[in-house]
Parts: structure tokens; C-alpha cells; sequence
């Protein structure tokens, strides 16, 4: 049996099941649902199928079936109708529940079309082999578009006398402070942010100070040269424990170049398959990372992940992909750690995640630390950052 939620926020509780409207969830069989669209929290414990996943992130509109176009077109039409009128209306969406907003009978009909597309969908549509680790990250980026960020532009006020600040708090007035990633935004997995969210990332770094912890600072981890690592990782070599620019220098480039000459000497080399470069070549084995992944037409990640490729980018996306995934898999691990906690992740970039401390639990930082560090990979080095802002985060030793 199918069911949908009736909002995607956590606090607007309601479900569409065999043609009924249910607000009292109690007594509910959640175990009979056997598909839905989109993640939600009401369906969490149970083991449900999410459509969406199933067509990495096409909308209900793109994946209608020919016949159902016409009665969705006509409840599409509708559907943008009550969101102009909200609008206009000046009516928040964060603030009331889609289905108090809209009369019932709409409400039955767009849920009973969206529960037959869904079944479609099921049908005729594979399951993603990695589709157990992008219901992790559904889950884990729902949680995060939920959290209400702590912006202060009192700062940056005082430089509007600049046009570039002028312009950005202009902008400013139509973000809303919450952070939806689009996880599917590109091809290699790395996500992207809709708009009309908190840019996290494209955030002009004159103006990330504007970010402010809800509890006392912000803790970033990243890992020291993330992709490299995950190339030797790839090729079933041992992780390096400093620094692994200062060890290329020492056991590879002969003691000669500095660390940032190192630095562009081999990802000059990495990303370029054109580039002979024999010293770097001697460890870090390109082509055979290339063979094992690539078949020719399509990269298959460690991660499960399978993205339509020539030769020349086929390295660039397998490590792109992979770096990102494994920063993401280790997010999903530290975020059941701080399930019970005051302290959360506030958001992750393509290679690190920053997280929401409390210092009452300072002690938990080593063991997430620890966590990040451990991959099917190694031991990677981590790099720690902290602040009392996103702006002003400084790298440091950590002590518990």
C-alpha cells in the first residue's frame, strides 16, 4: 500500500493513505506503507521505497506517465495556483502546514495522482544500487533543511557603504535562513543548493562571519588532501600520516620544491591525462584506478555510484565522486552520534562538515574526530577548525 506525507516539515504531521486523509497517526499501520514519493520523517522506521530515488531526483512531472499527463497537468495548474496566491498572500509556508492552506478535496486528488505516479515509478523504474546510502543522505539533508540558521548582518552593515555589500544584503531579504540541498544536483553526486535557500555553498568568504553557531562555536573537520588520499585508497595503498604534500616532497619528489610547489606539481599531474610526470606516477597508479572503475563508458565509485563518462574525465568524476561520498558517509555516522545531543552538524561542503557545538560536550569532539577519520580507506589525517562565527574559523590543535 501507498501513502504520502501531507508537508514536508517536521512539525506538520499528516498522511495520505487508501484514499483518507490521516492527522491522528497513532494508531497508524506504518508497517503496510510499502512506497512513497519523497523522504519524510513519518516514514523513517519503516522500510517504505522512496520513488524519487528511483530516478535520481526527477520531478513528479518529468516521470508522469502518458496516462496520467492530463489529470496531473490539470492538478499541476492548480497546485502552482495556491502557491502564486500564498505568495501574494504573503503567506509562510515555514510557518503553516500545506494542508490547513488548501481545500480537502484538492488535497485527495493530488495525492491520490502522486500515489499512482509513485507506483509507476516502483514498476518500472530499477532501484539504484546505491540506493540504501541516498536514503541515508535523503534523511540526513532533510534533517539539516529543518535547523533555522543563526544569521547576523550587523556587521557586515557597516560596510554597506560598499556596493558589493549593498547588493548582497539586498539579495539578503529573499534567503531564507534554512539550507535545502539539492542532492542531486550533479552528475558526480556532489550537491548543489535550490534557491531561495542559504548558499553555504557560494557564500562570498567576505561575508561567511555573518553565520553564527546556536551554540557556542562552530567545529570544522576536513580532511588534509582529501583526494589524494582517496586515490591511494582506490589503489590499495597505506595512507601517509602527516601532511601528505610534505611526504611527497620527502619520499617521492626527491626532497626538492616546496610544500605548495608539491602541491600544484601533482594535481598539475593528477587531473591532466596528457601529463607525464615519472616521480608522481611512481605511487600514485592513475591508470590502474581508471581500469579497475572504468568500463568505457560509465564510472562505477566505490560508493555504488554510476556516472556516464569519457576517458579524459573519467579519473577527475571517480575521485570528485568518491571523496564526496565518503565525507557524506562519515557525516551520517557523526549525526547519530549527536542524536541524543545538544550539539549537531549545522552543514557540510564538498569536504568537510562543520558542526554546532555545545561546550558542555566537548569531550564527544574526539570521538568525532576519530569517526571522520576512519574510512574503508585508512586512517586519514584530519585538519580541525573552530570559531565563534563561519568567518572567522582558525585551525587548531585539538584538546579535549
Amino acid at each position: 500500500m501507498l501513502a504520502q506525507a501531507l508537508d514536508d516539515k517536521r512539525h506538520c504531521v499528516g498522511i495520505y493513505h487508501d484514499g483518507k486523509l490521516i492527522y491522528d497517526c497513532k494508531e497508524f499501520d506504518f508497517d503496510s506503507v510499502s512506497a512513497t514519493w519523497n523522504y519524510s520523517p513519518i516514514f523513517a522506521h519503516n522500510n517504505a521505497l522512496i520513488a524519487s530515488l528511483f530516478v535520481g531526483g526527477k520531478s513528479l512531472n518529468e516521470v508522469c506517465p502518458d496516462f496520467l499527463r492530463h489529470r496531473w497537468e490539470a492538478i499541476n495548474a492548480r497546485l502552482r495556483a495556491f502557491y502564486k496566491s500564498f505568495s501574494t498572500a504573503k503567506v509562510s509556508l515555514d510557518r503553516h502546514c500545506f494542508y490547513d492552506l488548501v481545500p480537502q478535496r484538492f488535497l485527495l486528488e493530488y495525492c491520490e495522482v502522486k500515489n499512482k505516479i509513485t507506483e509507476h515509478v516502483i514498476k518500472e523504474y530499477k532501484m539504484p544500487e546505491n540506493y540504501k546510502f541516498m536514503r541515508n543522505l535523503a534523511e540526513f539533508t532533510y534533517n539539516i533543511r529543518q535547523q533555522k540558521l543563526t544569521i547576523d548582518y550587523t556587521e557586515i552593515v557597516r560596510e554597506s557603504h560598499h556596493l558589493k555589500t549593498r547588493n548582497f544584503l539586498k539579495k539578503s531579504k529573499y534567503i531564507k535562513p534554512y539550507i535545502s540541498y539539492n542532492i542531486h544536483g550533479t552528475k558526480t553526486g556532489r550537491m548543489t543548493t535550490y534557491k531561495g535557500g542559504f548558499p553555504i555553498l557560494t557564500l562570498d568568504a567576505d561575508y561567511r562571519s555573518i553565520l553564527k553557531p546556536t551554540n557556542d562555536y562552530f567545529v570544522e573537520l576536513d580532511y588534509n588532501a582529501a583526494e589524494l588520499r582517496v586515490l591511494l585508497g582506490l589503489s590499495g595503498e597505506e595512507q601517509p600520516q602527516g601532511d601528505i604534500h610534505q611526504w611527497n616532497i620527502d619520499n617521492i619528489y626527491r626532497g626538492i620544491g616546496t610544500r605548495e610547489e608539491a602541491k600544484k606539481r601533482i594535481f598539475a599531474w593528477l587531473y591532466n591525462p596528457k601529463s607525464k610526470d615519472y616521480l608522481s606516477s611512481r605511487y600514485y597508479n592513475r591508470e590502474e584506478v581508471v581500469k579497475k572503475y572504468f568500463n568505457g563508458q560509465q564510472v562505477k565509485t566505490f560508493f555504488d555510484r554510476q556516472i556516464e563518462a569519457d576517458k579524459h574525465h573519467a579519473l577527475n568524476y571517480l575521485i570528485q565522486s568518491t571523496t564526496s561520498d565518503l565525507v557524506l558517509s562519515r557525516a551520517f555516522k557523526i549525526a547519530d552520534t549527536l542524536k541524543e545531543k545538544k550539539s549537531f552538524i549545522s552543514f557540510t561542503l564538498h569536504d568537510s562538515i562543520v558542526i554546532d557545538c555545545n561546550d558542555s560536550e566537548r569531550a564527544i569532539i574526539e570521538e568525532l574526530i576519530n569517526i571522520f577519520s576512519t574510512t574503508p580507506f585508512g586512517i586519514f589525517k584530519v585538519n580541525v577548525s573552530a570559531g565563534k562565527s563561519y568567518g572567522t574559523m582558525r585551525g587548531i590543535e585539538w584538546t579535549p
